[in-house]
């Protein structure tokens, strides 16, 4: 089954954009995914195909409007109404890799892309719709970060990477950050590969990576690593490891 994504914005040329290239380029032509770009401005209802206006309480920009926006959002569920619906936005929840996993194994997603000031809240009130963010910081507009969402969804379809196992150690799936890659030569700038990784142990390399992969976490994020200590003595193995803890303590 294809996954569909459906994107409400107002410049439907910038897609597929980068994702018409690689990993999700050729998984595009072969059909495992569709990129459907709908034009929000077809929706609206004045001469001049307005989208916006400016907003209630005065300040500056512009907003867009809540009816232009649900009646392009209500043609893309006629058109995939099993589809969840994501906003593109600052003030959305952050994008996870848990969250990505689970849009992966749907049927698809339809993603509207903020734009200018942002987007009448009364949209979110009256359509089922998820905002989500990408991280904090500020874009031009949400199409970017819609990219950014379709391909960490692409990556992760049956069939897109060679190896079904490919991403089960990446960054964020196990709570950690990824540990460290090295590949030829050997030898480069005077820095060697680590040894352990030309020991040919399997039982020392797994170890080595699982516990460069928790300092770096610890180092790099802590907000991650504080997460994953506490899930990890939540846990029946990490209770015990805690109560052995505080016995010894």
């Amino acid at each position: 089954m294809t996954f569909t994504t459906q994107i409400l914005t107002l410049y439907p040329e910038m897609f597929p954009g980068p994702l018409g290239q690689s990993l999700a380029g050729r998984a595009l032509a072969e059909g495992i995914w569709s990129c459907e770009p709908i034009q929000i401005r077809d929706f609206a209802t004045d001469k001049h195909r307005s989208v916006d206006d400016t907003p209630a309480g005065g300040g500056a920009g512009m907003v867009m409007r809540a009816d232009v926006l649900a009646a392009a959002v209500d043609h893309a569920i006629a058109r995939q109404p099993q589809a969840p619906i994501l906003a593109m936005t600052p003030r959305g929840a952050p994008l996870t890799q848990t969250r990505v996993r689970q849009l992966a194994q749907g049927p698809g997603v339809t993603i509207l892309c903020g734009r200018f000031e942002g987007i009448d809240e009364r949209l979110f009130e009256a359509r089922p719709i998820e905002p989500v963010s990408i991280g904090d910081y500020i874009l031009s507009g949400g199409e970017t970060a819609a990219i950014v969402l379709i391909d960490a969804c692409i990556r992760l379809l049956p069939g897109v990477m060679g190896a079904a196992s490919s991403g089960d150690e990446e960054s964020f799936e196990a709570g950690l950050l990824e540990y460290p890659h090295y590949t030829r030569p050997q030898m480069w700038e005077g820095r060697a590969i680590p040894e352990v990784l030309r020991s040919g142990d399997h039982a020392k390399i797994a170890a080595w990576r699982k516990q460069r992969a928790e300092d770096d976490t610890r180092l790099r994020r802590p907000d991650l690593w504080e997460r994953y200590v506490s899930a990890r003595d939540q846990s029946p193995s990490g209770a015990q490891r805690k109560k052995k803890r505080e016995d010894e303590s």
